[in-house]
Protein backbone atom coordinates (compact mmCIF):
# COMPACT_ATOMS: atom_id res chain seq x y z
CA UNK A 1 0.00 0.00 0.00
CA UNK A 2 1.32 3.47 -0.89
CA UNK A 3 2.48 5.58 2.03
CA UNK A 4 0.47 8.72 2.75
CA UNK A 5 2.46 11.93 2.19
CA UNK A 6 2.39 14.10 5.33
CA UNK A 7 3.51 17.67 6.01
CA UNK A 8 4.01 18.66 9.67
CA UNK A 9 3.40 22.31 10.57
CA UNK A 10 5.52 23.30 13.55
CA UNK A 11 7.89 25.62 15.37
CA UNK A 12 10.82 23.40 16.43
CA UNK A 13 9.15 21.62 19.33
CA UNK A 14 5.90 19.68 19.24
CA UNK A 15 6.43 19.02 15.51
CA UNK A 16 9.67 17.11 16.06
CA UNK A 17 8.14 15.19 18.98
CA UNK A 18 5.08 14.18 16.96
CA UNK A 19 7.36 12.97 14.19
CA UNK A 20 9.58 10.99 16.57
CA UNK A 21 6.84 9.15 18.43
CA UNK A 22 4.17 8.75 15.75
CA UNK A 23 5.69 8.98 12.27
CA UNK A 24 9.39 8.06 12.45
CA UNK A 25 8.99 4.29 12.20
CA UNK A 26 5.46 4.26 10.79
CA UNK A 27 5.46 2.73 7.28
CA UNK A 28 1.93 3.97 6.60
CA UNK A 29 3.20 7.56 6.31
CA UNK A 30 5.90 9.46 4.45
CA UNK A 31 6.73 12.83 6.05
CA UNK A 32 7.79 15.01 3.12
CA UNK A 33 8.44 18.29 4.97
CA UNK A 34 8.20 20.36 8.13
CA UNK A 35 7.14 23.98 8.07
CA UNK A 36 8.23 26.49 10.72
CA UNK A 37 6.83 29.69 12.23
CA UNK A 38 6.87 31.68 15.54
CA UNK A 39 10.62 31.16 16.07
CA UNK A 40 13.23 32.91 13.87
CA UNK A 41 15.86 31.02 11.84
CA UNK A 42 14.26 27.56 12.04
CA UNK A 43 13.36 27.35 8.35
CA UNK A 44 16.03 26.35 5.86
CA UNK A 45 17.41 23.63 8.09
CA UNK A 46 17.04 19.87 7.73
CA UNK A 47 15.71 17.53 10.40
CA UNK A 48 18.83 15.33 10.30
CA UNK A 49 19.08 11.73 9.17
CA UNK A 50 20.69 10.82 12.53
CA UNK A 51 17.34 11.64 14.19
CA UNK A 52 14.85 10.90 11.42
CA UNK A 53 15.47 7.13 11.29
CA UNK A 54 15.96 4.51 8.60
CA UNK A 55 12.86 5.53 6.61
CA UNK A 56 14.40 8.99 6.03
CA UNK A 57 18.08 8.50 5.07
CA UNK A 58 18.36 12.08 3.75
CA UNK A 59 16.56 13.71 6.65
CA UNK A 60 13.53 16.01 6.19
CA UNK A 61 13.63 19.61 4.98
CA UNK A 62 12.15 22.48 7.00
CA UNK A 63 10.46 25.30 5.07
CA UNK A 64 8.84 28.61 5.99
CA UNK A 65 5.15 28.19 6.70
CA UNK A 66 4.27 30.94 4.22
CA UNK A 67 4.95 28.43 1.43
CA UNK A 68 2.35 25.98 2.79
CA UNK A 69 -0.01 25.98 -0.21
CA UNK A 70 2.84 25.65 -2.71
CA UNK A 71 4.40 22.81 -0.71
CA UNK A 72 1.10 20.94 -0.59
CA UNK A 73 0.96 21.05 -4.38
CA UNK A 74 4.65 20.49 -5.18
CA UNK A 75 5.17 17.66 -2.68
CA UNK A 76 1.83 15.99 -3.38
CA UNK A 77 0.84 16.20 0.28
CA UNK A 78 -2.11 14.03 1.39
CA UNK A 79 -2.42 15.26 4.97
CA UNK A 80 -1.21 18.18 7.10
CA UNK A 81 -0.57 17.73 10.81
CA UNK A 82 -0.70 20.91 12.88
CA UNK A 83 1.95 20.72 15.63
CA UNK A 84 2.58 23.97 17.48
CA UNK A 85 0.90 25.86 20.29
CA UNK A 86 -0.27 29.08 21.91
CA UNK A 87 -2.56 30.16 19.09
CA UNK A 88 -6.26 31.16 19.06
CA UNK A 89 -8.92 28.80 17.76
CA UNK A 90 -9.66 30.98 14.73
CA UNK A 91 -5.97 30.84 13.77
CA UNK A 92 -6.00 27.03 13.83
CA UNK A 93 -9.22 26.86 11.82
CA UNK A 94 -7.89 29.33 9.26
CA UNK A 95 -4.94 27.00 8.70
CA UNK A 96 -7.37 24.07 8.51
CA UNK A 97 -9.43 25.94 5.93
CA UNK A 98 -6.36 26.62 3.78
CA UNK A 99 -5.44 22.94 3.91
CA UNK A 100 -8.98 21.69 3.27
CA UNK A 101 -9.36 24.10 0.35
CA UNK A 102 -6.31 22.42 -1.16
CA UNK A 103 -8.34 19.21 -1.06
CA UNK A 104 -6.60 17.38 1.75
CA UNK A 105 -7.04 16.51 5.43
CA UNK A 106 -5.98 18.60 8.43
CA UNK A 107 -5.10 16.73 11.61
CA UNK A 108 -4.36 17.34 15.30
CA UNK A 109 -2.65 14.46 17.09
CA UNK A 110 -3.94 13.71 20.59
CA UNK A 111 -2.38 12.66 23.87
CA UNK A 112 -2.85 8.91 23.38
CA UNK A 113 -0.94 9.09 20.08
CA UNK A 114 1.95 11.20 21.36
CA UNK A 115 2.51 10.73 25.10
CA UNK A 116 5.39 8.53 26.27
CA UNK A 117 4.91 6.40 29.39
CA UNK A 118 7.51 6.75 32.14
CA UNK A 119 8.70 4.11 34.59
CA UNK A 120 8.65 6.80 37.29
CA UNK A 121 5.82 9.04 38.55
CA UNK A 122 5.34 12.10 36.35
CA UNK A 123 4.10 15.51 37.52
CA UNK A 124 3.18 17.81 34.62
CA UNK A 125 3.08 21.60 34.85
CA UNK A 126 1.37 23.21 31.86
CA UNK A 127 -0.56 26.41 31.20
CA UNK A 128 -3.35 27.91 29.13
CA UNK A 129 -1.03 30.65 27.76
CA UNK A 130 2.64 31.50 27.58
CA UNK A 131 3.57 33.69 30.56
CA UNK A 132 0.81 32.43 32.86
CA UNK A 133 3.24 31.45 35.61
CA UNK A 134 4.45 28.00 34.73
CA UNK A 135 8.06 28.61 35.76
CA UNK A 136 7.35 29.58 39.36
CA UNK A 137 4.86 26.72 39.61
CA UNK A 138 7.49 24.24 38.43
CA UNK A 139 9.93 25.61 41.00
CA UNK A 140 7.27 25.21 43.70
CA UNK A 141 6.61 21.58 42.68
CA UNK A 142 10.33 20.79 42.80
CA UNK A 143 10.62 22.40 46.25
CA UNK A 144 7.71 20.37 47.67
CA UNK A 145 8.98 17.11 46.17
CA UNK A 146 12.55 17.71 47.31
CA UNK A 147 11.47 18.54 50.86
CA UNK A 148 9.50 15.27 50.84
CA UNK A 149 12.76 13.43 50.12
CA UNK A 150 12.25 12.86 46.40
CA UNK A 151 14.97 13.30 43.82
CA UNK A 152 13.52 15.24 40.91
CA UNK A 153 14.59 15.52 37.28
CA UNK A 154 12.83 18.31 35.39
CA UNK A 155 12.30 17.91 31.65
CA UNK A 156 11.55 21.04 29.68
CA UNK A 157 9.38 21.35 26.57
CA UNK A 158 11.78 21.51 23.57
CA UNK A 159 13.59 24.58 22.32
CA UNK A 160 16.04 23.03 19.82
CA UNK A 161 17.34 26.13 18.07
CA UNK A 162 20.89 24.93 17.44
CA UNK A 163 22.55 21.74 16.16
CA UNK A 164 19.74 19.19 16.35
CA UNK A 165 22.04 16.17 16.45
CA UNK A 166 24.02 17.60 19.38
CA UNK A 167 20.75 18.55 21.07
CA UNK A 168 19.23 15.06 20.93
CA UNK A 169 19.55 14.71 24.73
CA UNK A 170 20.71 17.63 26.87
CA UNK A 171 21.33 17.67 30.62
CA UNK A 172 21.88 20.91 32.54
CA UNK A 173 23.16 20.89 36.12
CA UNK A 174 25.63 23.82 36.18
CA UNK A 175 25.98 27.30 34.70
CA UNK A 176 28.90 25.93 32.71
CA UNK A 177 26.50 23.51 31.00
CA UNK A 178 24.52 26.49 29.68
CA UNK A 179 27.65 28.02 28.18
CA UNK A 180 28.96 24.70 26.85
CA UNK A 181 25.73 24.02 24.96
CA UNK A 182 25.44 27.56 23.51
CA UNK A 183 22.01 28.18 25.01
CA UNK A 184 19.84 31.03 23.80
CA UNK A 185 18.28 33.50 26.25
CA UNK A 186 14.94 31.71 25.77
CA UNK A 187 16.53 28.42 26.84
CA UNK A 188 18.46 29.96 29.73
CA UNK A 189 15.27 31.53 31.08
CA UNK A 190 13.87 28.04 31.58
CA UNK A 191 17.02 26.16 32.65
CA UNK A 192 18.84 28.61 34.93
CA UNK A 193 16.19 28.84 37.69
CA UNK A 194 16.39 25.07 38.22
CA UNK A 195 20.19 25.13 38.23
CA UNK A 196 20.25 28.07 40.67
CA UNK A 197 18.37 25.88 43.18
CA UNK A 198 20.69 22.92 42.75
CA UNK A 199 18.36 21.03 40.42
CA UNK A 200 18.83 19.15 37.17
CA UNK A 201 16.87 19.83 33.99
CA UNK A 202 16.84 17.94 30.71
CA UNK A 203 15.78 19.09 27.25
CA UNK A 204 16.53 18.40 23.61
CA UNK A 205 14.89 16.77 20.60
CA UNK A 206 14.23 13.07 21.26
CA UNK A 207 11.92 13.04 24.24
CA UNK A 208 11.76 9.30 24.75
CA UNK A 209 15.57 9.12 24.86
CA UNK A 210 15.57 12.13 27.22
CA UNK A 211 13.06 10.46 29.53
CA UNK A 212 15.06 7.24 29.74
CA UNK A 213 18.16 9.19 30.79
CA UNK A 214 16.27 11.26 33.37
CA UNK A 215 14.69 8.14 34.89
CA UNK A 216 18.18 6.88 35.80
CA UNK A 217 18.67 9.62 38.37
CA UNK A 218 15.18 10.59 39.52
CA UNK A 219 12.40 9.36 41.79
CA UNK A 220 9.93 11.73 40.12
CA UNK A 221 9.90 13.32 36.65
CA UNK A 222 8.67 16.90 36.37
CA UNK A 223 7.34 17.86 32.94
CA UNK A 224 8.10 21.59 32.78
CA UNK A 225 5.79 22.43 29.90
CA UNK A 226 6.22 25.23 27.40
CA UNK A 227 3.81 27.59 25.67
CA UNK A 228 0.37 26.14 26.44
CA UNK A 229 1.17 22.66 25.16
CA UNK A 230 0.02 19.49 26.89
CA UNK A 231 2.61 17.08 28.28
CA UNK A 232 4.76 14.84 26.08
CA UNK A 233 4.60 12.28 28.91
CA UNK A 234 1.63 10.49 30.44
CA UNK A 235 1.27 12.28 33.76
CA UNK A 236 0.20 10.95 37.15
CA UNK A 237 -0.86 14.47 38.14
CA UNK A 238 -1.26 17.57 35.97
CA UNK A 239 -1.23 21.19 37.17
CA UNK A 240 -2.55 23.71 34.63
CA UNK A 241 -2.03 27.43 35.23
CA UNK A 242 -4.78 29.87 34.27
CA UNK A 243 -4.03 33.58 33.87
CA UNK A 244 -6.68 36.15 34.93
CA UNK A 245 -4.66 38.87 33.18
CA UNK A 246 -5.94 37.24 29.98
CA UNK A 247 -9.38 36.20 31.13
CA UNK A 248 -11.27 34.23 28.50
CA UNK A 249 -8.17 32.91 26.74
CA UNK A 250 -8.68 29.59 28.52
CA UNK A 251 -11.77 29.15 26.33
CA UNK A 252 -10.36 30.00 22.92
CA UNK A 253 -6.68 29.02 22.62
CA UNK A 254 -5.11 25.85 21.29
CA UNK A 255 -4.06 23.70 22.98
CA UNK A 256 -4.53 25.69 26.19
CA UNK A 257 -8.17 24.68 26.35
CA UNK A 258 -7.07 21.04 26.02
CA UNK A 259 -4.49 21.56 28.76
CA UNK A 260 -7.16 22.90 31.10
CA UNK A 261 -9.44 19.96 30.39
CA UNK A 262 -6.58 17.61 31.30
CA UNK A 263 -5.88 19.29 34.65
CA UNK A 264 -6.11 17.50 37.98
CA UNK A 265 -5.55 20.90 39.56
CA UNK A 266 -6.08 24.32 37.98
CA UNK A 267 -3.93 27.08 39.46
CA UNK A 268 -5.55 30.50 39.17
CA UNK A 269 -2.35 32.54 39.30
CA UNK A 270 -1.56 36.27 39.77
CA UNK A 271 -4.61 37.01 41.90
CA UNK A 272 -2.49 39.61 43.72
CA UNK A 273 -2.24 41.75 40.58
CA UNK A 274 -5.38 40.86 38.56
CA UNK A 275 -8.78 42.50 38.45
CA UNK A 276 -11.37 40.85 40.74
CA UNK A 277 -13.91 40.42 37.92
CA UNK A 278 -11.28 38.73 35.74
CA UNK A 279 -10.38 36.35 38.57
CA UNK A 280 -14.03 35.37 38.99
CA UNK A 281 -14.38 34.93 35.21
CA UNK A 282 -11.49 32.48 34.92
CA UNK A 283 -12.66 30.53 37.98
CA UNK A 284 -16.13 30.16 36.48
CA UNK A 285 -14.71 29.20 33.08
CA UNK A 286 -12.44 26.64 34.72
CA UNK A 287 -15.35 25.08 36.60
CA UNK A 288 -17.36 24.95 33.38
CA UNK A 289 -14.57 23.36 31.34
CA UNK A 290 -13.25 20.99 34.00
CA UNK A 291 -15.62 20.65 36.98
CA UNK A 292 -13.51 17.87 38.50
CA UNK A 293 -10.31 19.89 38.75
CA UNK A 294 -9.13 21.09 42.17
CA UNK A 295 -8.86 24.87 42.07
CA UNK A 296 -5.78 26.44 43.68
CA UNK A 297 -5.77 30.22 44.05
CA UNK A 298 -2.27 31.67 43.98
CA UNK A 299 -0.32 34.89 43.91
CA UNK A 300 3.07 35.60 42.35
CA UNK A 301 4.44 38.26 44.71
CA UNK A 302 7.24 40.35 43.24
CA UNK A 303 10.54 41.20 44.89
CA UNK A 304 13.13 43.65 43.55
CA UNK A 305 16.87 43.44 44.22
CA UNK A 306 17.52 47.21 44.18
CA UNK A 307 14.33 49.33 44.43
CA UNK A 308 16.34 52.58 44.36
CA UNK A 309 17.20 51.84 40.71
CA UNK A 310 13.48 52.27 39.90
CA UNK A 311 12.05 54.96 42.22
CA UNK A 312 11.86 58.32 40.46
CA UNK A 313 13.86 57.06 37.49
CA UNK A 314 13.24 56.84 33.73
CA UNK A 315 13.43 53.10 33.28
CA UNK A 316 13.65 50.66 30.40
CA UNK A 317 11.61 47.55 31.23
CA UNK A 318 12.85 44.26 29.76
CA UNK A 319 10.30 41.44 29.93
CA UNK A 320 10.28 37.74 28.97
CA UNK A 321 10.36 37.58 25.15
CA UNK A 322 7.78 34.89 24.24
CA UNK A 323 5.33 36.29 26.81
CA UNK A 324 5.22 39.58 24.88
CA UNK A 325 5.39 38.14 21.36
CA UNK A 326 3.13 35.15 20.70
CA UNK A 327 2.00 35.29 24.37
CA UNK A 328 0.40 38.67 23.55
CA UNK A 329 0.92 40.17 27.03
CA UNK A 330 1.53 43.92 27.10
CA UNK A 331 3.12 43.96 30.55
CA UNK A 332 4.88 41.62 32.94
CA UNK A 333 6.62 41.47 36.31
CA UNK A 334 9.02 44.26 35.37
CA UNK A 335 6.20 46.61 34.46
CA UNK A 336 4.30 45.89 37.68
CA UNK A 337 7.47 46.52 39.72
CA UNK A 338 8.15 49.79 37.88
CA UNK A 339 4.62 51.04 38.55
CA UNK A 340 4.51 49.96 42.19
CA UNK A 341 7.92 51.41 43.05
CA UNK A 342 7.22 54.78 41.47
CA UNK A 343 9.25 54.92 38.28
CA UNK A 344 9.15 58.41 36.78
CA UNK A 345 8.64 57.00 33.27
CA UNK A 346 8.75 53.71 31.38
CA UNK A 347 10.90 54.56 28.35
CA UNK A 348 9.82 53.47 24.89
CA UNK A 349 12.66 51.35 23.40
CA UNK A 350 11.38 51.46 19.81
CA UNK A 351 13.43 54.49 18.66
CA UNK A 352 16.59 52.65 19.75
CA UNK A 353 16.07 49.11 18.45
CA UNK A 354 18.45 47.53 15.94
CA UNK A 355 18.33 44.71 13.39
CA UNK A 356 16.48 41.62 14.67
CA UNK A 357 14.98 43.50 17.63
CA UNK A 358 13.48 46.01 15.18
CA UNK A 359 12.17 43.05 13.17
CA UNK A 360 10.49 41.67 16.30
CA UNK A 361 8.55 44.89 16.81
CA UNK A 362 7.47 44.85 13.15
CA UNK A 363 6.19 41.29 13.51
CA UNK A 364 4.52 41.97 16.88
CA UNK A 365 3.46 45.65 16.78
CA UNK A 366 1.32 45.39 19.91
CA UNK A 367 4.28 44.92 22.25
CA UNK A 368 4.21 48.64 22.98
CA UNK A 369 6.79 50.36 25.18
CA UNK A 370 8.40 47.24 26.61
CA UNK A 371 11.52 45.46 25.38
CA UNK A 372 11.18 41.69 24.88
CA UNK A 373 14.32 39.81 25.95
CA UNK A 374 14.76 38.20 22.56
CA UNK A 375 17.87 36.08 22.22
CA UNK A 376 17.47 33.28 19.67
CA UNK A 377 21.20 32.93 19.04
CA UNK A 378 24.31 35.04 19.56
CA UNK A 379 23.52 37.61 16.86
CA UNK A 380 20.14 38.44 18.38
CA UNK A 381 21.61 38.52 21.89
CA UNK A 382 24.08 41.12 20.60
CA UNK A 383 21.20 43.09 19.05
CA UNK A 384 19.41 43.01 22.42
CA UNK A 385 22.54 44.26 24.18
CA UNK A 386 22.97 47.08 21.65
CA UNK A 387 19.31 48.11 21.98
CA UNK A 388 19.48 48.23 25.79
CA UNK A 389 22.70 50.22 25.78
CA UNK A 390 21.45 52.70 23.14
CA UNK A 391 18.18 53.42 24.95
CA UNK A 392 18.03 56.85 26.60
CA UNK A 393 17.06 55.91 30.15
CA UNK A 394 18.38 56.13 33.73
CA UNK A 395 18.21 52.43 34.52
CA UNK A 396 16.98 49.02 33.40
CA UNK A 397 14.34 46.82 35.05
CA UNK A 398 14.87 43.15 34.18
CA UNK A 399 11.61 41.21 34.42
CA UNK A 400 12.92 37.97 32.90
CA UNK A 401 13.45 34.89 35.12
CA UNK A 402 17.26 35.07 34.71
CA UNK A 403 20.20 37.28 35.54
CA UNK A 404 20.43 38.85 32.09
CA UNK A 405 23.71 40.53 32.99
CA UNK A 406 25.42 37.12 32.92
CA UNK A 407 24.91 36.99 29.16
CA UNK A 408 24.96 40.59 27.95
CA UNK A 409 26.82 43.71 29.11
CA UNK A 410 24.52 46.46 30.37
CA UNK A 411 26.05 49.95 30.48
CA UNK A 412 23.69 51.51 33.02
CA UNK A 413 22.29 50.62 36.47
CA UNK A 414 19.87 47.70 36.47
CA UNK A 415 17.86 45.58 38.86
CA UNK A 416 16.21 42.17 38.66
CA UNK A 417 12.58 41.47 39.45
CA UNK A 418 11.82 38.04 40.92
CA UNK A 419 8.60 36.18 41.62
CA UNK A 420 7.58 32.94 43.28
CA UNK A 421 4.29 31.04 43.57
CA UNK A 422 2.34 31.61 46.79
CA UNK A 423 -0.83 29.55 47.25
CA UNK A 424 -3.74 31.12 49.11
CA UNK A 425 -6.23 28.87 50.91
CA UNK A 426 -6.40 25.18 51.78
CA UNK A 427 -5.76 23.78 48.30
CA UNK A 428 -2.02 23.79 47.58
CA UNK A 429 0.50 22.10 45.33
CA UNK A 430 1.52 19.98 48.32
CA UNK A 431 -2.03 18.91 49.18
CA UNK A 432 -2.66 17.79 45.58
CA UNK A 433 0.62 15.85 45.44
CA UNK A 434 -0.34 14.09 48.69
CA UNK A 435 -3.86 13.36 47.47
CA UNK A 436 -2.42 11.81 44.29
CA UNK A 437 0.06 9.81 46.42
CA UNK A 438 3.14 11.30 44.74
CA UNK A 439 4.36 12.09 48.26
CA UNK A 440 3.25 10.78 51.66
Amino acid sequence: MARKNVLIMGAAGRDFHNFNVFFRNNRSYNVVAFTATQIPNIEGRVYPRQLSGKLYPKGIKIYEEKYLEKLIKDLKVDEVVFSYSDVPFDYVMTKASIVNAAGISFRLLGAAETQVKSKKPVVAVIAVRTGAGKSQTSRKVVKVLTEAGKKVAAIRHPMPYGDLVKQKVQRFATYEDLKKQNCTIEEIEEYEPHIARGGVIYAGVDYEAILREAEKEADVILWDGGNNDFSFYKADVTFTIVDPHRAGHELYYYPGNTSLRMADAAIINKIDSANADDILEVIENTKMINPDATIIEAASPITVDNPYVIKGKRVLVVEDGPTLTHGEMQYGAGTIAAQKLGAKEIVDPRPYTVKTISDTFKKYPNIGILLPAMGYGKAQMKDLETTINKTDCDSVVIGTPIDLSRYIKINKPYTRVKYELQEIGQNTVESVLREKKIIK
